[in-house]
Order: structure tokens, then sequence, then C-alpha cells
């Protein structure tokens, strides 16, 4: 997901889109634990999307203020 597409969305759908990344990294990371994934570097990309929608809504946080 790329930046300019996560500052198109509104909050509440990032804050949605955040859950359920969250969810699917902590189910990429049993399953990374239980048998190797295909592509390991899927778990760098969740993480990055997260800092993403995580920085984005901070940025609006910030200038509602």
């Amino acid at each position: 997901m790329k930046q300019s597409v996560i500052k198109e969305m509104a909050t509440n759908e990032l804050e949605e889109r955040l859950d359920e990344e969250k969810a699917r990294l902590e189910k990429m990371r049993v399953n990374h634990l239980v048998s190797p994934l295909e592509n390991p570097k899927q778990i760098t990309f969740a993480r990055k999307i997260i800092a993403r929608i995580l920085t984005e809504l901070r940025s609006r946080e910030l200038n509602e203020a």
C-alpha cells in the first residue's frame, strides 16, 4: 500500500485497516513459526504498512491540534 493511497483514505478507514493489518501480521508471524513462509519478506512489508498508517494517523492528529 503506497503512501498516496493512505493519504486519500478517511481516518476511520485507516483505523479499520490498521486493525486488519495488525491481525494479518500476527497471523503471518504464527504461521512462520509453525512452518516457514514462502516469502518471509512479507512480514517486513506488513510492518512497513502498519508504520505508514500509524504515521498518517499521527500526522492528522497533530494537524487537528
